[in-house]
């Protein structure tokens, strides 16, 4: 189930178990953190998994044979030119576009078949109501089943409100909030259906640049809390090496995967690090820029 129930139209911009150890070799083992030690290679056991998608509106072509994997509590980016498809690839992994060639699947389940159930989705614009105050706003979010004047519901909303960093906004109307504010809003409604994956299309390109980088920055805050697996479509090749652990190029139209560029570098990061730079310079190469 979407957490947002607006449906985007334009494509323009869209557990092992291993060998028994013994207790003195789990101690020496090497532990890794996903929000401080990056992923380097493709995951063997994905939480969102495609393979050979292809997606044809008519005649044309928006995705071509399309091969992608992101694991359990990864961040991967997704950028390419405009009408390769970014979006397209999200409407399918949301359920929204359910017409397609190959396989798609979120927690091993194909998206047809209820895999979609586990996506929440983030939207370029916001799309609150406007009558409606924040806590509202977010309560659309929660499943169809729960009662929103369930006194544990309204905790799970103000929990969500307070994790995106608007405490004390709970009772404001949109009309009272910035555009960063309002986007969080969104977020935290797209985390109400405690989603395995989280799907963002774009989600701060009408931000002024500072107010991007604020968002950009608490949106790693609340990735790095929750561990949510997220995917996220992006024109910003410096957003993308900031915010993931990779990022995957898509040729223009039919889009399919040119590269997928590991940014293999500790978090949290500086945008001036030297590693940060170097993935960005291979990601604007591969784009052609």
């Amino acid at each position: 189930m979407l957490a947002d129930s607006d449906v985007e139209t334009d494509d323009d911009e869209h557990r092992l178990d291993g060998d028994a150890t013994t207790e003195t070799e789990r101690d020496s083992e090497p532990t890794t953190d996903p929000a401080t030690d990056p992923p380097t290679d493709p995951p063997t056991d994905p939480t969102l998994a495609v393979s050979g998608l292809t997606k044809r509106y008519g005649e044309t072509v928006a995705l071509d044979g399309v091969d992608l994997a992101v694991g359990d509590g990864e961040f991967l980016a997704v950028v390419g030119p405009s009408g390769c498809g970014k979006s397209t690839l999200l409407r399918v992994l949301s359920g929204l576009e359910d017409r397609f060639e190959g396989d798609a699947a979120v927690g091993g389940v194909d998206v047809r078949e209820g895999g979609s159930d586990a996506v929440g989705m983030v939207f370029q614009e916001p799309r609150l109501l406007a009558w409606a105050d924040v806590r509202e706003n977010v309560a659309l979010g929660l499943p169809a089943d729960v009662d929103r004047d369930d006194p544990a519901a309204r905790d799970r909303v103000d929990e969500l409100i307070e994790t995106v960093g608007l405490g004390g906004f709970a009772e404001s109307s949109p009309g009272e909030l910035s555009g960063g504010m309002a986007q969080r809003v969104s977020l935290a409604r797209g985390l109400a259906y405690e989603p395995e994956v989280l799907l963002l299309d774009e989600p701060f390109s009408a931000l002024d640049r500072l107010t991007k980088r604020e968002q950009q920055d608490h949106l790693l805050d609340v990735w790095a809390a929750r561990g949510t697996t997220v995917a996220m479509v992006t024109h910003d090749v410096e957003e993308a090496a900031y915010l993931a652990d990779r990022v995957a190029v898509l040729g223009a139209q039919p889009g399919t995967v040119e590269t997928v560029v590991d940014v293999d570098t500790a978090r949290p990061r500086d945008r001036t690090d030297e590693a940060l730079l170097a993935a960005r310079r291979e990601i604007t190469d591969a784009l052609g820029l």
